[in-house]
């Protein structure tokens, strides 16, 4: 049996340094199989999950000798963290490895929308000619809202300023004089609703942020601006956002997270045929790039722990 369980997808080659020192099992399809999972945690000492597995329940009931949790990234609500705690279980994310994909995301996302002329290739093939109507509009000059001003809303902030941006920030956490700040101007979150031309959400799931953006939020937000959320889903109120959308009231919307992962088909139909929205598979962290990243990290977190 292994002694390390990897049960979703990572840069296997990553693995080759555990793989001196213990019996590794890479199975990235046990996220789907958790009657499987169940059977081969009861001898793993470490487990190395991205945010599906959840490490929770029987899961970690069977997990009688796990020591480590490497997550691969750094959300942390698939995880019972007090439950690990009280266990004696270390979770370790991969603090900082994907904060440049996240932000590159949400910068692509951010263009795309406002300029909105990218969706145009079956019209013209067909002969048409639709300038007037795909006249969009510049990201220098716009001021960009970020909720929660970490690692990576710093990230963006940093990209989104060398393209003309106003930034501006909300974050409870942070203090006014905080030097992280920089040049982003502290506010409130109502007058960053009111004020931004696009919305970027940067904060973690908890009972305090679960459904921050609500439908009284969203209503406060100019009838032209843009959503991106490539945080957490549950943070956006997701049945208010597409009424909304269909009723015209804001410019557009890109999401990568959402209140239910993977999305059924069932779930998905509010969001069906509404022009102006984005939806992207969680993916927003993941190139090629910050994949080798977060996998080097995350394992060499788990060994830290298991080699000391």
């Amino acid at each position: 049996m292994a002694d390390i369980i990897v049960s979703e997808f990572m840069d296997e080659a990553a693995l080759e340094a555990a793989r001196l020192d213990f019996d590794v099992l890479y199975a990235p399809d046990l996220v789907d199989r958790p009657e499987a999972l169940l059977a081969e945690i009861a001898t793993a000492k470490g487990l190395i999950v991205r945010n599906r597995t959840q490490v929770r329940g029987v899961l970690l009931e069977a997990a009688t000798r796990l020591k480590v949790v490497g997550r691969l990234g750094v959300g942390l609500d698939n995880i019972d963290m007090a439950a690990c705690d009280a266990m004696g279980i270390a979770v370790r994310p991969a603090t900082g490895a994907n904060d440049l994909s996240v932000a590159e995301y949400v910068i692509t996302s951010a263009l795309l929308m406002l300029r909105g002329a990218y969706h145009s290739a079956d019209a013209v093939a067909a002969g048409q000619w639709p300038r007037g109507r795909l006249m969009g509009r510049e990201i220098s000059g716009k001021i960009l809202g970020l909720v929660g001003y970490g690692a990576i809303a710093r990230e963006t902030a940093m990209r989104a300023e060398a393209l003309g941006m106003r930034i501006i920030g909300f974050d409870p956490f942070l203090d006014e004089g905080a030097p992280q700040w920089g040049r982003t101007a502290k506010v409130t979150l109502e007058t960053l609703l009111q004020s931004a031309d696009v919305v970027s959400l940067h904060v973690p799931l908890t009972a305090e942020t679960r459904n921050l953006i609500d439908d009284k939020a969203l209503k406060s937000m100019k009838p032209d601006a843009i959503l991106i959320n490539a945080a957490r889903g549950g943070v956006v109120d997701e049945a208010a956002l597409a009424a909304l959308l269909r009723e015209g009231h804001l410019g557009g919307a890109a999401l990568d997270v959402f209140e239910t992962e993977p999305v059924s088909a069932q779930d998905g139909a509010k969001f069906a045929d509404i022009p102006n929205l984005i939806l992207t598979p969680h993916i927003a962290g993941v190139t090629s790039e910050s994949n080798i990243r977060v996998s080097s990290v995350t394992v060499a977190n788990v060994l830290s722990v298991l080699q000391s």
